[in-house]
């Protein structure tokens, strides 16, 4: 088994290859715009669950995880190449939901800003009258 230090280093170093190669290296485009949010890998190194999102947002999701389960074979033998290690971890893809729900959260907390000045300026406008 291996520290978790040393599989928080593995699954950044693999996060940023990978985020590289999803830039400059996979011509598929499936993968435009795809970007990494997230790796997790499991203490055996058996397996590497990516987390990915893109701006387009949720619409896409089925399209890119395609794309990416087509290019797995492609990814898994470049990152073994720049990540050296014994067996490199099998890849497994997952959608991450996580920046579309920040934007709704970012949304609801503007409008609920924009409701307080608005309470606030007619709270005001009333003692001044």
């Amino acid at each position: 088994m291996v520290s978790k230090v040393r599989l928080e280093r593995i699954a950044e170093r693999v996060k940023e290859e990978l985020a590289e190669l999803l830039l400059h290296g996979v011509s598929d485009p499936r993968l435009s715009g795809v970007y990494v949010t997230d790796v997790r890998v499991d203490r055996e190194l058996a397996y590497a669950d990516i987390y990915v999102s893109a701006i387009e947002g949720q619409q896409r999701a089925a399209e890119i995880l395609e794309g990416l389960e087509h290019a797995q074979g492609f990814l898994r033998r470049e990152l073994a190449r720049s990540v050296e290690l014994r067996i490199f971890p099998k890849l497994r893809f997952h959608w991450d939901p996580t920046p579309e729900r920040a934007e709704r959260v970012e949304k609801l907390l503007a409008s609920l800003r924009e409701e307080a000045n608005l309470s606030d300026k007619e709270t005001k406008d009333r003692e001044n009258q």
